[in-house]
């Protein structure tokens, strides 16, 4: 941590310690299987667009521990929907898991899923009391041969109340991007008003159209849905005091 900027380099460890093959824990569970994550960071300071500006960029890679790289940002679970042409509407699904096994055959023991992904901004102090940030951020989550044989194979089920027959493209594997730019506001010491606009879009890698069997927490009907590549806009208003 020098005048000029900070790095930073992290690593951590992860245990998955999972459920059991069955309902009961007769059934028995897959061993404990050890996952990581390692991550570096740069802050550079004294820019010269202006007193207190910075620039701050880190990159992360994790196996078998995927919520240091999909954290709050960026969840580790999608189910967006949005317009379609070709059906009642479209959805886009993606979950990014620690690690999968299945009971299938007796038990499987766990495979990780590996992620990677970084993220960035940039800080413009516009006088004491107003600053903005623009940042950016990209994640991916990649799959192994147990999931995807388990989640796309013959006899697999894709996913929970879906019906296959549509599908022309079954992959789990996707990717998140994402830029937003917030404004902050200080009239006073420990109190700040922000407002801040965020874009996502999900990269999914499944392909065709699906019977959904609809969702009450999604208030969605059962329907044929195209299976694309959704975007959405989201505007967060936060009042934050601080003793």
């Amino acid at each position: 941590d020098q005048a000029w900027g900070l790095f930073q380099a992290s690593v951590a460890a992860h245990d998955n310690h999972v459920a059991y093959y069955g309902p009961t824990e007769v059934t028995g569970h897959p061993d404990d299987k050890w996952g990581w994550a390692v991550q570096l960071a740069l802050s550079i300071k004294n820019i010269p667009t202006g007193a207190g500006d910075v620039i701050n960029i880190s990159g992360v890679y994790t196996d078998g521990a995927t919520r240091y790289n999909f954290q709050n940002l960026a969840g580790g679970s999608y189910s967006m929907f949005g317009s379609s042409g070709i059906a009642y509407q479209s959805v886009g699904f993606a979950y990014a898991p620690d690690t999968v096994f299945t009971s299938a055959g007796g038990g499987s023991s766990q495979e990780s899923v590996k992620t990677w992904g970084f993220r960035g901004a940039y800080t413009h102090n516009w006088d004491p009391y107003w600053n903005t940030a623009l940042y950016g951020a990209y994640a991916q989550a990649q799959f192994g041969s147990l999931a995807k044989t388990s989640l796309c194979g013959v006899g697999g089920t894709f996913v929970t109340g879906v019906s296959q027959a549509g599908v022309t493209g079954c992959n789990p594997d996707f990717a998140v991007a994402q830029v937003g730019v917030i404004t902050r506001w200080t009239p006073v010491k420990n109190l700040t008003f922000s407002a801040d606009l965020n874009w996502t879009h999900l990269d999914q890698k499944y392909s065709g159209t699906v019977g959904y069997a609809g969702a009450g927490a999604t208030a969605k009907p059962a329907a044929v849905y195209e299976l694309k590549d959704p975007d959405t806009i989201t505007l967060l208003l936060r009042a934050q005091r601080n003793w």
